[in-house]
């Protein structure tokens, strides 16, 4: 077994571990000090005291160490054979070494709050990780989606910082890589969806002094936001969805589907409904949207409800609640695929695609882009506009489905 040789008053101490199939897990153990408790008697709920020897008469108390392991992701091969299992070993050692003196000055930055004199490096994956585990928008499923791309886009491009990449080695040319690796990896608007978080995350480094100089700037994801990507059921697959049911299904899940399918309300807006936001007298649901509240003068969104939507939403309870009990996001989703392949629907329908099936479906039934972009919510006719040429495509087909013209 490869012996790690630390020096006693080291903080964090490299240290290692065997794993189960015989590896060496490396680690850094830091040492935070200790705590100190009174030992309290039970039965007289006094201080216990020394009876004996010299702290004879001296308060008893209980003292705590703090530490702290921090796994590097880091594996030594356990008794190296061969020359190259001897040199990849040397090599990761070094690694795990420089890792630990960085440690050691930043625990020591921290706890006399004086800027040590070589550069603080950062390995940006664990900021990037940070970053995550402080998050708390509503889009961090995202967040972190964008974060594994990044990790596994490194394996592949990158394999030599896999595991720890410093802020100042992100730059343009491995950008471009990266957006070339999602584009060729995702499929509609997903590329750019990640894209996106992803330059949230670095822009954040930037304004915190993390990076000095943004390697995203002026590299672009080239995805068609003005085109729809996403599937979207027709009238009468509304209707064979809407005809079918099966055993075992959520009558949730079931009327919030229907819900949101003919009010085009997202996933994350319609789990937030309550009774409060139905004005019954005027016929009118009232909400403002999760995914633009305090950024946006248009948030706030009106829907009309007619008979149908109506009895879906219920009679209003004398304490206000929920209006859909809903199970998780995935598990909805599963939900929903299944409906969908009960209906024969041989389409990738999710949340979203209902959205997208309203706005389609009222525009094809002749409602003008100004009307749709207030049902959705959009602030302007920017993001309406690509249900438009959705509805052309579609009388295309239309017009193209007919037997071939022949003069």
């Amino acid at each position: 077994m490869a012996k790690l040789e630390a020096k006693t008053k080291e903080n964090p101490k490299l240290q290692q571990e065997t794993l189960t199939d015989n590896r060496l897990s490396l680690y850094l153990e830091y040492y935070l000090g200790r705590t100190q408790e009174a030992i309290i008697n039970k039965q007289t709920g006094e201080h216990e005291l020394y009876t004996s020897g010299a702290m004879a008469g001296k308060p008893k108390y209980k003292v705590t160490h703090i530490r702290k392991k921090e796994y590097l992701n880091l594996y030594l091969t356990n008794n190296p054979r061969t020359p190259v299992e001897r040199e990849t070993n040397r090599k990761i050692l070094e690694l795990a070494k420089e890792t630990r003196l960085e440690r050691e000055q930043e625990l020591k930055a921290d706890r006399t709050g004086k800027r040590i004199s070589s550069t603080k490096k950062i390995n940006f994956l664990d900021y990037y990780q940070a970053y995550i585990d402080n998050y708390t928008k509503r889009d961090l499923r995202m967040i972190k989606a964008s974060f594994e791309r990044f990790k596994d886009f490194l394996k592949i491009e990158y394999p030599m910082f896999q595991t720890n990449i410093k802020p100042e080695q992100l730059n343009k040319d491995m950008m471009i890589l990266f957006v070339e690796y999602l584009e060729s990896k995702s499929t509609g608007e997903g590329a750019l969806t990640f894209y996106k978080r992803f330059k949230k995350v670095i822009k954040y480094a930037v304004e915190h002094n993390v990076i000095a100089k943004n390697p995203c700037a002026g590299v672009i994801c080239k995805v068609d936001e003005g085109a729809l990507k996403k599937d979207v059921l027709s009238m009468e697959e509304m209707r064979t969805l809407l005809s079918t049911t099966y055993t075992g299904q959520n009558p949730q899940t079931r009327k919030a589907f229907i819900f949101c399918l003919y009010t085009g309300i997202r996933y994350c807006d319609v789990i937030e409904l309550k009774y409060s936001n139905v004005d019954y007298s005027n016929r009118l649901l009232t909400f403002e949207q999760t995914k633009t509240k305090g950024h946006s003068s248009n948030s706030w969104v009106n829907i009309p409800l007619n008979d149908g939507l109506l009895s879906l939403i219920g009679e209003k309870p004398p304490k206000d609640d929920y209006i859909f009990h809903l199970p998780s996001f995935n598990m909805c989703l599963k939900a929903l695929r299944h409906w969908t392949g009960q209906a024969g629907i041989d389409k990738h329908i999710t949340f979203h695609s209902l959205r997208h099936t309203f706005a389609v479906n009222i525009l094809n039934n002749g409602a003008n882009i100004k009307t749709v972009a207030n049902l959705l919510g959009h602030s302007g006719l920017k993001h309406t506009e690509k249900y438009t040429r959705a509805v052309d495509s579609l009388k295309e087909q239309a017009i193209n489905s007919l037997p071939e013209l022949i003069l």
